[in-house]
């Protein structure tokens, strides 16, 4: 039987919300932010998860968030990094084979069905990354903000998480891109593409899927959590 393990990422320090507790704590419909993906999670058919926090922060989220609400399938709280791609990596240290759902807390409105795609579809490609097909037009520029490039919109998608893969697949990718400490990797499958010839498949999610950024992300929130009750 295949092992899935979601490495749930809450170790960012929130900058942008503008408020001094860290926004994977911060109430959102009446729970701490990230309790409500790791509890979508446990609801999951994932086998087990990995919760990668803020160095400090282990006994806080072991009592606070694990205990309290009831996270069996948490096999381990280990410590992130200073980037992101540092925590990824520290969660995928935890574990040793499998498939993995690497999930940005902050995007705590994902689904069971999100999350059963995603396993399904990387069984099938071994990398696959959640995402919404754009609805805006976008621009490429250059450093002086002048217009470069107009891409073809039907052919422009928009990241989420969870990104999945094959666990060997994404762990060896890592070992050979974190020695370079390259600030420009934002997202998981773009180690993949820089490391690998590996194709990397875009998966439909949600355009409720968000991630809480900003204080408005933060009403929308609430608005989504209302209208799922």
């Amino acid at each position: 039987m295949n092992k899935f393990t979601a490495i749930v990422l809450a170790a960012g320090n929130g900058k942008r919300m503008e408020q001094e507790l860290p926004k994977q704590y911060m109430n959102i419909g009446g729970a701490p932010l990230m309790s409500h993906c790791l509890r979508t999670f446990q609801e999951s058919k994932v086998t087990q998860i990995v919760l990668v926090v803020a160095p400090g922060d282990i006994e806080k989220c072991r009592k606070e968030i694990i205990e309290r609400y009831h996270i069996d399938k948490c096999i381990a709280i280990v410590e992130g990094g200073e980037e992101r791609y540092n925590s990824v990596y520290a969660g995928l240290q935890a574990i040793n084979d499998g498939y993995v759902l690497i999930h940005d807390c902050a995007r705590a409105f994902v689904t069971v069905d999100i999350i059963h795609r995603c396993m399904s579809a990387v069984a099938l490609y071994e990398s696959c990354v959640v995402g919404m097909p754009s609805k805006d037009t976008v621009k490429i520029t250059d450093s002086h903000r002048k217009v470069l490039d107009t891409p073809d919109r039907s052919n422009v998608w928009i990241v989420q998480t969870p990104q999945c893969f094959e666990y060997n697949l994404i762990r060896s990718a890592y070992d050979k891109v974190i020695p370079t400490a390259d600030n420009t990797i934002t997202d998981d499958a773009m180690i993949v593409e820089k490391a690998t010839d590996h194709d990397v498949h875009m998966i439909e999610g949600s355009y409720m899927n968000i991630k809480v950024t900003t204080p408005e992300d933060a009403a929308f929130g609430e608005a989504i959590l209302r209208n799922r009750r």
